[in-house]
């Protein structure tokens, strides 16, 4: 199969689908590898690294699509590039659809065959494509947190940690999923106190068998939601319904009524955000204030440390571009259920459930497209 890598060109993003030792591998099983010229550039990778590993380099990204037959990406198509996109070509990225229906009926019309990474699933109920920049967003946010509250950013004048004898910051993440718990692993370290709310008592449980007294955790209610982000100098919005939009949780009432100088991070934002006053914000230009409170809403957090993200994402991807490229798409997805949940949409038709509701548009189960039922 022949793979293309164009360079990302949302605003500031630097990561890149394929690192040169992914391509070598990919190469090693007999595929090819046709890479957009300074794709890898941002993070340290260039033209003659990926020549080194065995790809092919194009000048331009209208030569990538032209000649692939899967495009490995890191964000959604930008308008540009999916004017680029054919029939039947498969594109392997992260889509976040069930927020986004001009993309969506995008690649609907280009009628291509979309994989998500957000939404191919594991063992025990994990998101294994989504986990390792899950992890680099909930640990971003801690770092982008502490610094927005720094009064020459606008901050309240906060430490995170305080010092002997003034009283630490109080940090609220919202979510004990995989960001979540990076959040507060971060918060902690920095000597914060820190308060988790989530629903599922058994991830309450191991928050508390794996924190003990470090970490206050709570059973999340509107309530507990209110009372704590009241209260809180930071607040981290780690909640994710898998591939649909991101529930409302913090209401603007509940943000006016924070001491001015706080910061919110709302980590969802791809899928919508959590906070009602949340709005998508880029690298260029991350923050706003809505009621005196720093609102950082920036759609591709892990982008700011981008070799990094790259090289985490690669190790995830790495083994399911290989079974795409080895077996084709259709063998692949009907031997590997958790990779057929990655199936957003296929040729003209929305496969995933979440995406369809949340959009207002006509559902196909991936199976039925596909035959297997």
């Amino acid at each position: 199969m022949l793979i293309g890598v164009p360079k990302e060109i949302k605003s500031h993003e630097y990561r890149v689908g394929l690192v040169p030792a992914s391509v070598r591998e990919v190469c090693q099983q007999g595929h090819e590898v046709i890479v957009e010229s300074r794709a890898g550039a941002g993070i340290g990778y260039g033209d003659d690294d990926y020549r080194a590993a065995g790809a092919r380099v194009a000048e331009r990204a209208e030569e990538v699509f032209d000649a692939s037959e899967m495009i490995v990406k890191v964000k959604e198509p930008q308008p540009a590039e999916c004017d680029l996109l054919r029939t039947g070509q498969i594109l392997f990225t992260y889509l976040h659809l069930a927020v986004d229906k001009a993309l969506t009926e995008r690649l609907l019309a280009a009628g291509i065959v979309g994989i998500a990474y957000e939404t191919v699933t594991g063992t025990h109920r994990r998101l294994p494509l989504l986990a390792p920049m899950s992890e680099v967003a909930g640990r971003m946010s801690i770092q982008v947190g502490a610094h927005y509250l720094e009064k020459e950013s606008g901050g309240s004048g906060v430490l995170l940690g305080g010092v002997p004898g003034v009283e630490a910051a109080r940090v609220c993440v919202i979510g004990g999923g995989v960001s979540g718990i990076n959040a507060a692993r971060m918060a902690m370290g920095l000597e914060a106190k820190v308060t988790v709310l989530e629903r599922s008592l058994a991830r309450l449980d191991q928050l508390d068998m794996r924190f003990g007294g470090q970490l206050n955790t709570i059973y999340s209610t509107v309530d507990a939601i209110e009372q704590n982000v009241r209260t809180a100098d930071l607040v981290v919005g780690a909640v994710l319904v898998p591939g649909a939009a991101a529930p409302k949780l913090v209401t603007e009432e509940m943000i006016k009524a924070m001491r001015p100088g706080s910061v919110v991070v709302d980590i969802a934002i791809d899928q919508g955000g959590c906070f009602e006053t949340s709005r998508p914000t880029t690298h260029a230009d991350p923050v706003y204030r809505v009621h005196g409170v720093t609102h950082y809403c920036v759609t591709n957090m892990p982008g700011a440390v981008a070799r990094t993200s790259t090289q985490a994402l690669n190790n995830a991807t790495l083994p399911y571009v290989i079974k795409i490229a080895d077996d084709g798409y259709e063998q692949a997805l009907a031997e590997d259920p958790h990779l057929l949940a990655g199936l957003n949409v296929f040729e003209g038709r929305v496969t995933y459930e979440a995406v369809a509701r949340d959009l207002g548009l006509p559902y196909m189960p991936a199976e039925q497209v596909l035959g297997l039922c």
